[in-house]
């Protein structure tokens, strides 16, 4: 039995819930509907399984013809629904002969998705675990993309399946009752916790008033990889990120949260079930998991409050009825918790380096070893308590996903409760070894990279010309690297690249097993900032550079990493042979404490060495095995440590240059700030 898409409408895919989980430390987001309680409630209107395949529609909803009869619901953003040309409600069961057309028609005034369950559920490519599709990954769904007219869409049960409720009844389909439906509104309040980057650290005291004193404006440039909002410029409570980058926003790479609110740069973006699971950028506050569904509604012109609250007071994710209070259009709370985001500290067991714990929404706790700065001993103490829980997986625990100096440990809220798990956590702690004790796998892989690729060229010039064309990286970012880290030449900037050893410290860092590697030597640390805004565009496998961090970008898609080149796939999903170097059991190629070195091809051959990789021939990538001692490179670095100090404070020198050179333009003051400073400039008023 099939379903015909007589009008696809412009943004219509299939989904599943909770969708494709697990994945996070590679970069492999959950996608899965964006409204999950209108998705879920379509499910049981059909009675279904709430974790069914059916689709999500955008703006405007499909017409879809049945060869067989069914049993259909359409809930989420109010719209028209019709049946062969009659009229019938949303939010209920309704029957459909073979022959008949389902039609949804254009969101309102209120609300953005609908959503469309079919008993049985839809069939659909499974991928990793999951039916949901992931458009820029391409995977999942329908041939991983959005549907088109004429499409074919089997249904996967000819029958109601059986759904026991509560006591072991049986449960079939059903009206959804108007207390269970969620309120839907054009001015939003969302239930976040503090954290895990808020004041004093990051932003100042008077930036989170502002943060949870304002209406947000929800920008037309939003989509399920993240919202964009319109509001106040922050303050900032430090000056920049240090190696990090240039910005106050940037940090050391870590783990996101779906629902946090990322600061990239001075603009704030929700970061939606398609987003990046790691990134340079702090977020000040995350959205609980039982309020998430309101970002698959929010539209542009939409306005968003932001309401703290205690994080061991929120909803249940799991319920779909009143307890989950989303019949209510304002958040009911009495304030939040008053931590800052901090959960706790501690030490190590060896009482060298300090333990923080942040909170991450009600179901991310973010554990963070040392000072702010890059140093491996850290990311070896990652490793360590990341082989320690797994070692020791409690019930609950869903994801664990490492960063430079961090690790993220996500759980079921409803299973194993945040302060459980941080008082698990801190017990996890005082059992590992000392970090110097570490040695792990660690192969060198060769990889070609087309240094100043012509696909990497394209995306500068799309960005002056869509984006921001006065950047200080703009028109050409390695000059722009070159100045910043106070070399004499381009050319200087290309031996540097070709003579490190990058170490991979976290995958996925945009998406699909996408590596945030670090120079194993100082010296060959360049260090450089984020775009501000990000791209909106990145060709696949472009090679950049962005704080003291080197990146392969796993997929096309935004970025704000400075190029220096383009390589060969890192992910290989699309092609069923396994390329060279790739493992047959999963698509990405790297792995954590992989060590990158490069060597130059030029543009033709790079184009025909990606052709062969997708079609499993070629030797493009070469593997050699090998290990890395912490003790080993902590020897290194004593018995070079004079020549390290001397070339980074050369480089540190240029990038304070850098930093005034912005501070004279501007680069740092509100639009009307920096308006104001040319006209001093022009008038011969600053020197």
């Amino acid at each position: 039995m099939a379903i015909t898409v007589l009008r696809a409408g412009p943004l219509t895919t299939i989904q599943d819930w909770p969708g494709r989980i697990g994945y996070w430390k590679v970069g492999v987001p959950p996608s899965g509907p964006m409204d999950d309680l209108s998705f879920r409630l379509a499910n049981i209107a059909v009675g279904n399984p709430q974790e069914a395949a059916g689709f999500e529609a955008t703006m405007i909803g499909p017409a879809l013809r049945f060869d067989a009869p069914a049993t259909v619901a359409v809930t989420g953003a109010p719209v028209s629904v019709s049946v062969s040309g009659t009229t019938v409600p949303q939010w209920v069961p309704i029957e459909v002969s073979a022959g008949d057309v389902l039609e949804v028609g254009t969101v309102g005034e209120i609300g953005l998705r609908t959503y469309i369950a079919v008993s049985g559920g839809v069939d659909a490519e499974e991928y990793l675990g999951s039916r949901a599709t992931f458009t820029m990954g391409r995977f999942g769904g329908h041939h991983g993309r959005t549907l088109s007219d004429g499409d074919e869409i089997a249904i996967a049960s000819s029958s109601v399946p059986e759904v026991r409720g509560a006591g072991g009844a049986r449960r079939r389909a059903r009206r959804i009752l108007g207390d269970e439906q969620p309120a839907l509104t054009n001015t939003w309040q969302l239930a976040v916790t503090v954290g895990p980057h808020g004041a004093p650290e990051f932003f100042t005291d008077e930036d989170m008033a502002d943060l949870v004193g304002t209406d947000y404006e929800v920008h037309f440039n939003s989509d399920r990889t993240g919202i964009r909002l319109i509001g106040p410029k922050p303050r900032w409570a430090r000056s920049d990120g240090g190696e990090a980058g240039l910005h106050p926003s940037n940090i050391h790479d870590n783990a996101y949260s779906v629902g946090a609110l990322d600061f990239t740069g001075d603009t704030p973006i929700l970061l939606g079930p398609d987003g990046p699971s790691l990134g340079g950028f702090v977020c000040p506050v995350t959205v609980v998991t039982a309020q998430r569904w309101k970002l698959g509604q929010l539209k542009p012109g939409d306005t968003v409050r932001f309401v703290p609250v205690r994080a061991d007071q929120t909803a249940s994710p799991s319920v779909t009825g009143p307890g989950r209070r989303a019949g209510f259009v304002e958040v009911l709370s009495a304030g939040g918790d008053s931590d800052d985001g901090v959960l706790g500290a501690t030490t190590t067991a060896d009482g060298t380096t300090t333990v923080t714990y942040r909170r991450s929404g009600d179901d991310n706790i973010l554990v963070e070893y040392g000072d702010m700065r890059l140093d491996l001993a850290l990311r070896a103490r990652v490793h360590a308590l990341s082989e320690r829980i797994e070692a020791d997986r409690p019930a609950g625990i869903v994801d664990l996903t490492p960063g430079i100096r961090s690790l993220q440990v996500k759980a079921d809220p409803d299973v194993f409760s945040q302060q459980k798990m941080l008082s698990w956590l801190v017990e996890c702690e005082s059992e590992l070894p000392p970090a110097h004790d570490l040695v792990v796998p660690s192969r060198t892989v060769h990889l070609p990279l087309s240094w100043d690729d012509p696909a990497t060229r394209e995306a500068i010039e799309r960005y002056m010309l869509g984006v921001r064309s006065d950047a200080p990286w703009c028109p050409w970012n390695i000059e722009f690297i070159r100045r910043m880290n106070g070399l004499d030449s381009v050319e200087d900037v290309h031996r540097v690249v070709f003579d490190a050893s990058y170490l991979v410290l976290g995958l996925g860092d945009v998406y699909l097993g996408a590596p945030v590697a670090v120079p194993l030597d100082p010296r060959h640390r360049l260090v450089t900032t984020k775009y501000n805004p990000a791209r909106t565009w990145t060709p696949e496998n472009a090679v950049g550079i962005g704080g003291a961090y080197l990146c392969i970008y796993g997929m096309e898609g935004p970025g704000g990493y400075q190029f220096v080149g383009r390589t060969t796939q890192v992910w290989n999903h699309r092609h069923p042979l396994p390329a060279p170097g790739f493992d047959p059991q999963h698509p990405w190629l790297l792995r954590f404490f992989d060590q990158i070195r490069w060597y130059e091809v030029s543009a033709e051959e790079l184009l025909d060495m990606r052709a062969d990789v997708a079609t499993g021939r070629g030797d493009s990538v070469r593997i050699t095995d090998g290990a890395f001692s912490l003790a080993e490179h902590r020897a290194y670095l004593d018995a070079n440590a004079d020549h390290i100090a001397a070339t980074r404070a050369t480089m540190e020198a240029a990038r304070a240059e850098e930093r005034e050179r912005w501070t004279r333009q501007g680069e740092f003051a509100s639009p009307s700030a920096r308006r104001a400073l040319d006209e001093m400039f022009d008038e011969g008023k600053v020197a």
